[in-house]
């Protein structure tokens, strides 16, 4: 076994970028979760879901428990530049954590931009 094989997987997180940022702001600034959430952006990490391009990210854990769906905070819709609808959704974990930004395109094709916030269609909270 080779000392790369052995070490942990860490190249495949990284800090958000500008527009993902954006982003979950926009969507989690009216929820109970938001300062928290808001002051820890810049230093979390995450890593690219494989979704075929769509962009859904999952949060790096920050205090080493097992993780599990806790629930949605916030969901929006957009128009991506090719007009094909997008659905987003932030969720938190069992402990009330960042646990990913899932991001679904209804035909499944790549994602072409993240929105601006003003693009941003929020749906009511269930």
């Amino acid at each position: 076994m080779s000392v790369e094989s052995r070490l942990p997987e860490t190249s495949d997180w990284r800090k958000l970028r500008r527009e993902e940022v954006d982003l979950i702001a926009a969507m989690v600034r009216k929820s109970p979760e938001a300062k928290a959430i808001l002051r820890s952006l810049p230093e979390r990490l995450v890593k690219e879901m494989k979704d075929g391009g769509m962009g859904s990210l999952r949060f790096k854990d920050t205090n080493n428990q097992e993780r599990r769906f806790g629930k949605k905070i916030a969901e929006a819709e957009f128009l991506d530049e090719d007009g094909v609808p997008v659905s987003v959704v932030v969720n938190l974990d069992n402990s009330d954590e960042l646990l990913e930004l899932d991001i679904w395109k209804v035909d499944f094709s790549p994602l072409k931009r993240y929105p601006r916030p003003e693009e941003l269609r929020m749906k009511a909270s269930s």
